[in-house]
């Protein structure tokens, strides 16, 4: 990774948050709107040029490729726009940053900036549009940013500051850096507004390791023209580390989540990592209850759900028989207290497996209690994926792996045509290194441990107190445990010794024991005379 780009681009992006910050929008929940919809206007812009300029070579060797191009005729121009690569945005000249740089001093400048968002969206809504559960459309950008300030005779400074940042450089070299730069950027990104809260769901973010260790387990082979999918999404992190296994090419993201926010971040994480011809498959909506995708099937599943929340208000319809087939291992019932612990992952995970084709693969984040369930719904989905022979394997991670819950978490891994007929149990609950992340812990697994369990995992390698691969009948007379401490050997150290060292120990051990009962003796003597002292006054 180019350490030169990612700290040009990071410092673009503290550069907006400073600037939010000075017009009274530091931490304000409108900041992460604004912050990601300019540094996205940034980035199609930029890459607008470096793609028109391998059109037409005569803008590359332009001093000036937008100046250039404002001198094209209205037919050269919609010609050269025909030539785009499927995905890529359609700009006007108007709409170019240095446009408005320029336009900047204009007494409506913030109606400008605004106006130019807004055409952008609606001349690439076929391209960038995210579909609600009722088939309405989110666009790329929202109709009036600048209304995020209050201060009406600030908007057009507030504007200006931002498009000021964004003329500082061009993107323009960095477009040709892989995954691991744009993830990186990514995360930088939204590290401060990816934090669970807000909306029904709340919005989890899955640390880069987890993520690495689902996608490197799930994708062993080539794939070509498959479908990837998350009913719980967020922001895209599994979905993109699954996808960049297989090769954006090569397949075809879905995915679902309730809030508005984690699809747009969703929808700027498949931009960045030229996966646009995924966006038309985000739908904004509550996957348990209406499923966008009900009919189709998945070749790779992977999900991070949220463990706990309130359903009360669907569980009567979602008990009802016509979802019997999907939530096969039942519905919980409403509790009557403490409704926010409602175990809403129960849902996702059989729907999930479900959703699954016929060589369906699955990856999914469970509380690691789970995975000795005794009874009830988790019971149910265990004996499932036992007695169909698709439990791939568990990998039961360390505690706090997560920095904003001590819920210890282990990964569920499922395999229709688990053609291995073995099951691989892990503990890797001691591996990673323990630090402080504000007022949390956290625990960071080294690449070394990343890698020791990928392959220990798809070497089905049996390792001493780590690792061992047992068979579905093994499981079955466990009943149906999935831990792997059960599954270790017990291990007894033995020591040689003759037959008078023996003959010493115990006699010293006899020795000491009398000791102990002469002085316990005494101890009830002084006991009952100290008692035999006492009187009434």
């Amino acid at each position: 990774m180019n350490e030169t780009f990612s700290a040009r681009t990071k410092s673009l992006i503290d550069n907006l948050k400073r600037t939010c910050a000075s017009y009274g929008l530091g931490n304000d929940g409108n900041e992460f709107k604004i912050v990601t919809q300019a540094f996205l206007y940034k980035f199609l812009n930029d890459k607008f040029g470096k793609e028109v300029k391998a059109i037409d070579p005569k803008l590359a060797e332009s001093e000036n490729w937008e100046k250039a191009i404002a001198t094209y005729s209205d037919n050269d121009f919609k010609l050269l726009l025909a030539r785009l690569p499927a995905g890529s945005a359609k700009l006007e000249p108007v709409h170019f940053i240095s446009y408005l740089f320029t336009n900047s001093n204009d007494p409506e400048f913030a109606q400008l900036f605004d106006d130019t968002l807004r055409d952008i969206s609606l001349k690439n809504s076929s391209i960038f549009s995210v579909e609600t559960e009722d088939k309405s459309q989110i666009r790329l950008f929202d109709d009036e940013l600048s209304n995020y300030i209050a201060n009406k005779s600030q908007r057009n400074n507030f504007c200006k500051a931002i498009i000021n940042q964004l003329v500082e450089f061009s993107f323009e070299d960095m477009f040709d850096e892989g995954f691991d730069f744009f993830s990186t950027i990514f995360e930088y990104m939204i590290k401060d507004y990816n934090k669970d809260g807000g909306g029904k769901y709340a919005e989890y973010y899955t640390p880069h390791a987890v993520a690495k260790i689902m996608a490197s387990v799930l994708v062993q082979d080539d794939a070509t023209n498959v479908t990837c999918y998350d009913p719980a999404a967020g922001s895209g992190t599994l979905l993109m580390n699954l996808a960049h296994a297989i090769g954006p090419d090569k397949c075809t993201i879905y995915s679902q989540d309730i809030s508005q926010k984690s699809s747009s971040l969703l929808r700027l994480n498949l931009i960045l990592n030229n996966l646009t011809h995924s966006i038309h498959n985000i739908v904004q909506g509550n996957t348990i209850v209406k499923p966008a995708h009900p009919e189709r099937r998945y070749d790779y599943i992977v999900s991070n759900p949220p463990f706990k929340l309130d359903f009360s208000d669907d569980q009567p319809a979602l008990a009802s028989s016509t979802n019997a087939e999907r939530f096969f291992a039942g519905i919980p019932n409403i509790p009557k207290k403490e409704l926010d612990k409602m175990p809403i992952y129960l849902l996702f995970l059989q729907h999930i497996i479900s959703s699954l084709s016929s060589e369906g693969k699955a990856a999914v984040v469970v509380p690691t209690g789970f995975i000795t369930s005794k009874s009830g719904i988790g019971k149910k989905i265990i004996e499932k994926l036992v007695d169909e022979t698709m439990l791939r394997g568990v990998v039961s991670m360390p505690s706090n792996i997560f920095a904003t819950t001590n819920t210890n978490v282990s990964i569920l891994f499922i395999d229709k045509a688990n053609t291995k007929g073995e099951v691989v149990l892990m503990d890797a609950s001691n591996l990673g290194e323990k630090i402080k992340d504000g007022k949390n812990q956290k625990t960071l697994l080294s690449s070394h441990d990343e890698d020791m369990i990928i392959s220990t995992f798809k070497m089905h390698e049996a390792i001493e107190d780590f690792a061992v691969v047992v068979d579905y009948n093994a499981i079955k007379e466990k009943n149906y445990s999935l831990s792997a401490g059960q599954y270790f050997d017990i291990k007894i150290d033995y020591t040689e010794i003759s037959s008078e060292k023996y003959n010493q120990v115990m006699t010293a051990y006899t020795l000491k024991l009398q000791d102990l009962f002469k002085e316990s003796n005494q101890l009830e003597k002084d006991i009952a005379e100290q008692l035999g002292r006492i009187k009434y006054e």
